[in-house]
């Protein structure tokens, strides 16, 4: 059963469910575009009008004037007929042929002796051979033959007459409106024309959405905005860019007072520290001053993990980076501590990120998953649209309850993959921003290792 028919027969057993059902299916086969939805609806419209505008005219005035010119054709064949019974006389019919021909443009031949051929068959639509064939029965009540069939520009009927049949030619244009397709020609031409300054129109309009649209997409990757990029199109649409541009301008001003307050914030603490680190070092190796060395440690990596989270790496600009010898720098990494790395990568190698922010994000997850696990394996797809990087390990994992808590800043677990006292709680969370910077999102699962997988999509 056909997807069609299902669709009737839940409309006929449901009208509601079934009908939400048709319109899911359509909407589903609609075009998804601005553009093609646009053209649609000049498109259908102008379609629909002409059909029902060009099935009207076929209907009634086609075949009004046809019938109309069929009865003057039969009513002029009806007086030959009579001319013929009334003046018998003329044996060869001469007077009557010569009427014919000058006065109602007609070729008449009467051919004594001879009967009707076998009737023809009936085309399958030919309003003439229908009308035709109806007023020659209404008028002239004999038997007849008529050929309308061909590309020829006469029509031929054979009237039974007593022991005669009366052969007549006429131009197809007297009984036949053969002139309607130049009215079907002019409105299929008309709309060709409308539907091309309609395209052309649309083009002008969906270009500036189009230009929108990209600039946005960039913006939400992290990337410049095209040069180029003005408001412009229609008054709505113009509004919207100058809205885009505000908008821009003022999140990247909030970064950038965000990121000179921590500049000063880092500058502040870091001479604290310094001062810390330099009476430290004037007392010497005491033992009772190791915990407060370890603690000024601490202080300077949050310091630092905090600083490169708030900042984010915004300032970098988009270029290649070859994924080959980012997973070689990790073989290396894991060798150091002891640890095994595999690698795999599906499709082109070079990808087009902020290098050292989409280096410092796998290299984080990397980094976790190396603090906790015997062997890491990261898999790359490079696909048509999007750069999925997947990290597996055969560490005790994250609970699935503070998968998500974990990327918050600082957040610390209590068990399984706990931070070491050289972690700081950002790793993640830098990791998750980075990802969002360049348009995509990290997410964490269950690994087929046994431990957790970490997977990096964004788009390509």
């Amino acid at each position: 059963m056909t997807t069609f028919q299902t669709l009737r027969r839940d409309i006929e057993r449901a009208p509601l469910a079934g009908w939400k059902r048709f319109t899911r299916w359509l909407r589903h086969r609609m075009p998804t575009g601005l553009y093609a939805r646009s053209l649609l609806i000049i498109i259908l419209p102008m379609v629909l009008l002409q059909a029902v505008v060009a099935f009207v005219f076929m209907e009634r005035h086609w075949q009004l004037v046809t019938q109309r010119l069929s009865m003057a054709v039969t009513r002029d064949i009806a007086a030959i007929i009579d001319l013929i019974e009334t003046y018998p006389q003329d044996g060869d019919y001469s007077e009557i042929v010569r009427i014919a021909r000058e006065r109602l443009e007609l070729i008449v031949s009467i051919e004594p002796g001879t009967e009707l051929p076998p009737p023809r068959s009936k085309p399958f639509f030919n309003i003439l051979d229908e009308i035709l064939s109806e007023e020659i029965v209404r008028q002239i009540r004999r038997p007849f033959w008529i050929d309308t069939v061909g590309e020829s520009n006469l029509v031929e009927v054979r009237i039974l007459l007593d022991n005669k049949v009366l052969r007549v030619y006429a131009r197809r244009s007297q009984a036949y409106a053969s002139n309607t397709h130049i009215f079907l020609l002019w409105m299929i031409g008309a709309s060709l024309v409308l539907i091309t300054i309609s395209i052309l129109f649309l083009r002008g309009q969906i270009r500036p959405i189009l230009a929108l649209a990209q600039a946005a997409e960039s913006f939400g990757k992290g990337q410049k905005m095209p040069e180029n990029f003005a408001p412009r199109g229609a008054d709505e649409v113009r509004r919207a860019g100058l809205a885009f541009i505000l908008m821009r301008e003022r999140i990247e001003r909030q970064m950038e007072q965000r990121t000179a307050m921590l500049t000063g914030v880092s500058h502040d603490l870091r001479t604290i520290l310094t001062r810390f680190k330099l009476q430290l070092a004037l007392a010497g190796d005491n033992p009772d001053l190791q915990g407060l060395n370890k603690d000024v440690e601490d202080m300077q990596s949050m310091l630092e993990g905090y600083l490169s989270f708030a900042r984010g790496d915004a300032e970098e600009d988009v270029g290649e980076l070859r994924l080959s010898d980012l997973f070689e720098r990790f073989e290396v990494e894991a060798e150091l501590q002891d640890r095994t790395f595999t690698s795999a990568i599906d499709g082109a190698d070079e990808v087009m990120v902020r290098p050292n922010a989409f280096g410092r994000l796998v290299g984080n997850l990397v980094s976790n998953a190396m603090r906790y696990a015997r062997s890491v394996h990261v898999d790359a797809r490079h696909g048509a649209k999007w750069l999925t990087i997947t990290i597996d390990d055969d560490g005790p994992g994250i609970p699935e309850r503070s998968r998500d808590d974990v990327f918050k800043p600082f957040f610390r677990l209590d068990a399984a993959r706990n931070l070491d006292a050289s972690g700081t709680g950002l790793g993640l969370a830098i990791a998750r921003d980075i990802a969002r910077s360049h348009g995509g999102d990290v997410t964490l699962s269950d690994s087929p290792m046994g431990g957790l997988r970490a997977t990096v999509r964004v788009p390509a």
